[in-house]
């Protein structure tokens, strides 16, 4: 049996972003939270924590207002991940 795997069909929601902030996450600056690692909306821009943080504010950003890629903000980290396929991309 031949596994073929196809690619992700959420792909077309990437567009060209500038992060939001640098600072860290939106939603933890508004509310005084903690993060572990920062996460970049690549449909809009939004830069959220990680599911390692407390608040996981890049997962709530990406299903509630389905934009399901995010990058890695994280120095030396270079890669994509799809929230709804819960897999690299």
């Amino acid at each position: 049996m031949i596994l073929v795997q196809t690619p992700c069909p959420h792909l077309v929601m990437i567009r060209p972003v500038t992060p939001h902030t640098t600072a860290g996450c939106e939603d933890c600056l508004l509310t005084g939270g903690r993060w572990l690692h920062l996460r970049l909306c690549l449909t809009c821009g939004y830069v959220g924590c990680s599911d390692s943080s407390p608040g996981r504010h890049a997962r709530a950003h990406a299903l509630a207002d389905g934009h399901p890629i995010v990058r890695s903000l994280e120095p030396g980290e270079d890669w994509r991940w799809c929230y709804v396929d819960g897999a690299f991309v």
